[in-house]
């Protein structure tokens, strides 16, 4: 008998793993991809503020001379570069908060979305590395929103109780 012949597990156990992993309940992952996704963007998030509402000089100088956008070979400056600081910065540590809750999930997650898009267009050379695993998060969690463990799911439930 032929070493590759023993090496694959016979078919009884590779059912019983695929049973075993299919009563994973839905929610467990949807949670783990709420948080590999809120992790990058809101450390990014607290590297733009110097306290309350105080964007810190790295954040603008980054925007106002560095980032560019790069579209059809060609690079153009950020439009309004400090308030698109301050909104990169809002948004970078609204969105991981409500998306580790699981409150507004499907809102938060095309929101960070819409911001790896722009990301995209900043850092053309992020997309194998960075872009498109948070795309593809985002884009799973528009689609199946937070799972029951989250608010969202309380939420639903608190209204189906009252009404």
């Amino acid at each position: 008998m032929s070493t590759l012949a023993t090496s694959h597990p016979a078919p009884s156990t590779i059912a019983r793993a695929n049973t075993w992993l299919a009563a994973i309940p839905q929610s467990v992952p949807l949670l783990a991809l709420r948080f590999a996704l809120a992790v990058p963007f809101f450390t990014s998030g607290l590297t733009k503020w110097d306290g309350w509402f105080n964007l810190s000089l790295g954040a603008r100088y980054l925007f106002e001379e560095e980032f560019k956008l790069h579209i059809l070979g060609a690079e153009f400056p950020y439009p309004a570069p400090i308030p698109m600081a301050y909104a990169a910065g809002c948004c970078e540590i609204l969105l991981p908060i409500l998306l580790v809750l699981g409150l507004g999930t499907r809102f938060a997650a095309l929101g960070l979305l819409g911001m790896t898009a722009v990301i995209q267009l900043t850092v053309p050379d992020g997309w194998a590395n960075f872009h498109l695993p948070w795309a593809a998060m985002a884009l799973t969690l528009v689609v199946w929103g937070g799972g029951w463990l989250s608010l969202d799911r309380a939420v639903e439930f608190a209204q189906r109780k009252s009404g």
